[in-house]
């Protein structure tokens, strides 16, 4: 690509990382379990392992709710994947955060992936914090297969873990 004489100025949150007690909500939110497990309970939800590691969408095979991991593959993933969305939130934020602020976008991004978390991270683009907070808030149904089929339903957890992301960027002046 040629020169343009033009300097792009790094990203706001450029060197920031999620801090210990970022990192400490994230894993008080998320279940640690050294095996594979559906994360909504028997037969509902996505195969999941470790500290709420996705191991795929839908539930868990037979062979899968049997398999163990080791808490050194757990921690090992969990870093990988905290590392994964500190850079996604680097790339998509343009605006300046807070620490606290950034640790939320961090979670929620953990939690929801990038795409799920691309109308949040234009709304923060745009200086809508609260907006963004309202957006985050929507993230809070799953589906569930159940006798009738394939429904969504409101996960309490994610409803409290929704307004704890979504707090820093309430109250603040735009």
């Amino acid at each position: 690509m040629p020169a343009t004489g033009k300097v792009t100025p790094p990203r706001p949150t450029a060197n920031m990382h999620v801090s210990a007690d970022g990192l400490r909500r994230i894993r008080g939110t998320e279940s640690v379990r050294y095996e594979y497990y559906n994360d909504m309970g028997k037969d509902k939800g996505h195969c999941s392992w470790g500290i709420g590691i996705l191991a795929h969408r839908g539930v868990c095979t037979k062979e899968e709710l049997g398999k163990e991991v080791s808490a050194a593959e757990v921690e090992a993933e969990f870093a990988r994947q905290i590392a994964e969305a500190e850079g996604i939130v680097h790339r998509n934020i343009k605006v300046e955060l807070t620490q606290e602020q950034f640790d939320a976008m961090v979670s929620f991004t953990f939690n929801v992936g990038p795409h799920g978390a691309s109308d949040t991270y234009a709304l923060l683009n745009k200086n809508d914090f609260a907006g963004a907070a309202a957006n985050m808030g929507q993230f809070v149904r799953v589906k569930v297969k159940t006798k009738k089929g394939t429904q969504k339903v409101i996960a309490r957890g994610l409803v409290k873990r929704r307004a704890e992301e979504a707090a820093p960027f309430l109250n603040t002046k735009e």
